[in-house]
């Protein structure tokens, strides 16, 4: 069984953190993957930056701006992970847009993920409809979940084929905007997370974009299995460097 199915069978709510690889400085991913399980975090999910990041808010687009300066590229990334299943044990995924996947080689990107345990990937632009006719066999015979996003725009009908498809966790996006930090969730937001706990879909249900702090990862997960901080952690990064991760998932967490 996957490691991401593994673990959304536990009886938890999962904290899953997402962090650009090569920020703040290009040798920090390794450590900053080992210091986050080291504080109790449930998934990782690993950023492979992109100049033309669409989905993402300024905190993230700037922080792969700077990892690509440092040199940060999809090659460098695998270097970076080859020993990394020698010290990790929780889901790793990577996150990232399919150009670079592209560039690189689909087959060659999936057989490189399997070789330093990758366990699932996020690929925001790659539509499910050319998924499920290209890549999805491709994925699968590397072990490889593919997370697909939803909003509260997304239709009934696409959720439903989305659900069919998945065999790990839908990434359910807490509203229309790009990613970023806020101070809480309003009724519009928790009106949705509770249609779609009613759906009572196969996968379970993480929750990205807008966490940030202990109360909105409460109001996320509340109907969900899980939520996902992203910008919230690169500021942590930016303005703390590595030292105090642990403080910052102990202020989430308890």
């Amino acid at each position: 069984m996957n490691r991401i199915q593994t673990k959304l069978k536990e009886d938890k709510k999962l904290l899953s953190i997402y962090f650009t690889a090569g920020f703040p400085n290009l040798e920090d991913t390794a450590s900053i993957i080992n210091q986050l399980e080291q504080s109790g975090v449930d998934m990782i999910e690993i950023g492979l930056p992109f100049s033309d990041p669409l989905a993402d808010g300024p905190t993230i687009q700037a922080s792969s701006t700077q990892s690509l300066k440092n040199g940060m590229t999809t090659e460098v990334l695998f270097q970076q992970l080859k020993n990394i299943r020698e010290t990790v044990l929780i889901p790793l995924l990577l996150m990232g847009y399919f150009n670079p996947i592209l560039q690189y080689g689909v087959e060659a990107f999936c057989e490189k993920c399997q070789e330093v345990g990758i366990d699932g990937l996020i690929i925001p632009d790659l539509p499910v409809d050319v998924y499920v006719a290209d890549y999805q066999k491709m994925f699968e015979a590397h072990g490889l979940l593919n997370v697909f996003l939803i909003t509260p725009q997304t239709s009934e009908e696409r959720i439903k084929f989305i659900d069919s498809i998945s065999n790990g966790f839908i990434y359910m996006v807490s509203s229309s905007s790009v990613t970023g930090s806020q101070e809480g969730f309003g009724e519009e937001q928790t009106n949705y997370f509770k249609r779609i706990a009613k759906m009572q879909l196969h996968n379970a249900q993480i929750v990205g974009f807008g966490i940030s702090n202990k109360q909105t990862f409460s109001q996320a997960t509340a109907y969900t299995k899980g939520a996902i901080i992203g910008s919230a952690f690169i500021k942590h990064l930016t303005e703390n460097r590595e030292g105090t991760i642990k403080d910052f998932v102990k202020r989430i967490l308890e």
